[in-house]
């Protein structure tokens, strides 16, 4: 059975429930309730108090909370068992011992690392295969960028690369993109998005319901791509060995698998 991944998840400030709301009753496959950057140090409190009070009730989506940070002991503790808790989202991962404190700290969460800095794409694989608990990794790439003092560009090309290579090796699925941070400019989060999706990427983080339709679409199969999917599936059979397609290309049991998950993607609803 294909599971057809996420490809939308959308932020919102933990302070600030009336936004947290909006977000679960947006478009998206997923809602992410920051406890970091968008909610200042003085409010995190409340922040807290405020998504653990919303997360004491199941919600309509599933619900990440990212956390202030991976050594943040009383927010852990104060989400792990909530029953609209999904995962845990840990920023500024740099070591294994990250995972693993959060790990003993919430024991049975899914926890998802966000690769910020140099040192942890360096530890990117490591990083994905610290713990059972980890269920996906991403990047950070304001932050990466920040950290190494580089720009706009081909800098981050090997980094992105990197973390995709790390989660396919670890048996995770496609990280998804990280937050494109002009919710006015459209085309230029489309052009990015299909840059992403071309490195390897599934999805994307998003900090506006208006960016929601933009990465659906992006990350969507063209049709051309679902009929070429369409067609290596029926011609596969019930064998998982090589078999030639009738124009003479050689299909394995990799390129099989790849082309259900296409045609699981575009079996999607397009938000409205």
């Amino acid at each position: 059975m294909t599971t057809t991944p996420p490809l939308t998840y959308l932020y919102a400030p933990g302070d600030r429930p009336e936004v947290v709301l909006k977000a679960l009753a947006a478009p998206t496959d997923a809602v992410i309730i920051d406890l970091e950057d968008a909610v200042p140090p003085a409010r995190r409190k409340y922040a807290l108090a405020a998504t653990a009070e919303l997360l004491a009730s199941r919600q309509p989506l599933p619900v990440h909370v990212r956390v202030s940070s991976p050594r943040s002991a009383q927010e852990i503790e104060t989400l792990t068992g909530l029953p609209g808790l999904s995962a845990l989202r840990l920023p500024k991962v740099a070591h294994t011992t990250d995972i693993h404190r959060v790990a003993r700290l919430a024991p049975g969460v899914p926890l998802h690392p966000l690769l910020e800095s140099a040192l942890a794409i360096e530890h990117a694989y490591a990083i994905a295969t610290a713990h059972p608990a980890v269920h996906g990794i991403s990047i950070g790439e304001a932050d990466l960028r920040a950290d190494l003092g580089v720009r706009e560009g081909a800098a981050l090309d090997w980094p992105c690369s990197r973390i995709v290579v790390a989660a396919r090796a670890a048996g995770l699925p496609p990280p998804p993109q990280s937050v494109f941070p002009d919710i006015r400019d459209l085309a230029a989060l489309h052009a990015s998005c299909v840059r992403g999706r071309a490195y390897g990427f599934l999805g994307r983080a998003a900090i506006h319901p208006r960016q929601l339709p933009v990465i659906e679409r992006a990350f969507r199969p063209a049709p051309e791509e679902v009929e070429a999917a369409a067609e290596i599936v029926a011609a596969a059979g019930p064998g998982t060995g090589a078999f030639a397609l009738p124009d003479g290309r050689f299909v394995d049991a990799a390129i099989v698998a790849a082309a259900r998950r296409t045609l699981g993607l575009a079996q999607r609803r397009l938000p409205s």
